[in-house]
């Protein structure tokens, strides 16, 4: 069976799915039923969704729930979800209210600094390369104010070039080291148009351009949210647990994070359930503010915990700083219905406010984490919330769900357990 082609992008629809069909699922384990249930019936709205990327064949979806009850700077939230794992949404639920009677949460943006690089190669001593940059730096400015016009309106633009010399590290190697504010865009093609313009400004015999982009690390572009009350405050009134020894338990957790490297993977992995999960509801790029996040926790050289914790004077604090790059305008965030619709569920908010609900949202996820694995352990809610994908992976029907739910209300859910149960109930 021959399984390469050509013209693929030039087929329609129905012609890539027949082609699929033909090359991959002999034993027709899929059908092309299957893939055209996923199309909008709404023909507009499936041509959108078709422009988006290229070699369109279906729609792939993912839940889309809602976090009620964030008090996030005194404003009250719901926030829009959009993930698959189960129990996030719920665990975020209920972080936002527990803490809404405590005070919320607190958010503030320490900086909101974007960059762009202009990587060259050249044979020229350092001295005639910073020679030459002084001579230009007016012009490469001069070569971007008809891209920059519209964005300094707004009270953006380029707020410096640096030369950097990178020889110590690479034979040859320099860089122009740019740095921008791009107000509520995220700003990638704004940046990258200004490179592109820099570049062809510096360029001549002697110095070769290797590249210019932007840069997905923005330490510079950083939010700060947290929380704090009283240690004796810190359990349900209900709880047996000592608040002083459990703030303490807490407070220990997060410290291991920042020594061990593999628990702080999982302990940032978890952080980002809440982060990733707000980006894609507004039709941000969660890859570039995964990436971001992950060397922003390695900067010391040593991969750490993204959130800090401190009990002092009997007052239990808890916070995450994280540098995140978003938009509120322009890119899907203008094209995507359900982005549109996630932003006026938060009261259609600038970049910054953004930046906040999204650092609470991973602030939150990461205490709703801890709080279980410092006391009940993970998988007892975990499990209860994954419950229901393995009845559904079983096929069980719905009367049997009911059954097999009221049957793991207080006996601890495993696949193995459930799969017993499910047998069970159908041999009685």
């Amino acid at each position: 069976m021959v399984r390469r082609i050509t013209g693929f992008s030039k087929f329609s629809k129905e012609e890539k799915i027949d082609w699929l069909m033909k090359a991959f699922f002999e034993e027709k384990s899929i059908s092309k039923e299957t893939l055209k249930k996923y199309w909008n019936s709404d023909v507009k709205l499936q041509e959108l969704h078709d422009d988006f990327i290229e070699n369109t064949i279906s729609n792939f979806y993912l839940p889309f729930g809602v976090a009620p009850n964030f008090l996030i700077n005194d404003e009250e939230y719901t926030i829009p979800m959009v993930i698959e794992e189960s129990s996030v949404v719920a665990a975020a639920s209920l972080v936002g209210k527990f803490w809404s009677t405590r005070g919320g949460f607190k958010a503030t943006v320490l900086g909101t600094t974007k960059v762009g690089q202009v990587h060259f190669m050249t044979k020229m001593t350092s001295k005639a390369v910073e020679d030459y940059f002084e001579e230009k730096k007016e012009d490469l400015l001069k070569a971007t104010k008809a891209i920059t016009k519209n964005m300094r309106k707004r009270g953006g633009g380029i707020l410096a070039i640096e030369l950097r010399d990178k020889t110590s590290d690479l034979e040859n190697y320099y860089q122009l080291h740019v740095t921008f504010e791009t107000k509520d865009s995220m700003g990638a093609n704004f940046i990258n148009s200004c490179l592109e313009a820099i570049a062809d400004e510096f360029e001549k015999e002697g110095i070769q351009i290797v590249m210019s982009i932007l840069s997905n690390y923005v330490p510079e572009c950083v939010v700060r949210a947290e929380v704090s009350c009283k240690v004796e405050d810190l359990l349900p009134g209900s709880s047996t647990i000592d608040p002083t020894e459990y703030a303490e338990k807490f407070k220990n957790a997060v410290a291991i994070a920042n020594v061990e490297p593999h628990r702080a993977v999982t302990h940032n992995k978890g952080i980002m359930n809440g982060i990733d999960a707000v980006v894609l509801a507004t039709g941000n790029d969660f890859r570039a503010i995964e990436s971001c996040a992950h060397a922003y926790a390695a900067r010391s050289g040593r991969y750490k915990s993204l959130t800090n914790c401190e009990v002092k004077d009997g007052i239990f604090r808890f916070w995450i700083e994280i540098p995140l790059a978003i938009g509120t305008v322009g890119g899907l965030t203008a094209l995507h219905p359900m982005a549109k619709f996630s932003l006026e569920l938060l009261q259609n908010p600038t970049a910054e406010e953004l930046m906040k609900i999204i650092a609470v949202a991973g602030l939150a996820q990461n205490f709703a984490a801890l709080r279980a694995l410092t006391t009940t352990g993970i998988q007892k809610g975990h499990m209860k919330m994954h419950l229901m994908n393995i009845l559904n992976q079983l096929g069980a029907s719905l009367e049997e769900k009911e059954k097999l739910v009221k049957y793991f209300e207080h006996i601890p859910v495993t696949h193995s357990g459930v799969q017993e149960a499910y047998q069970k109930l159908k041999t009685v």
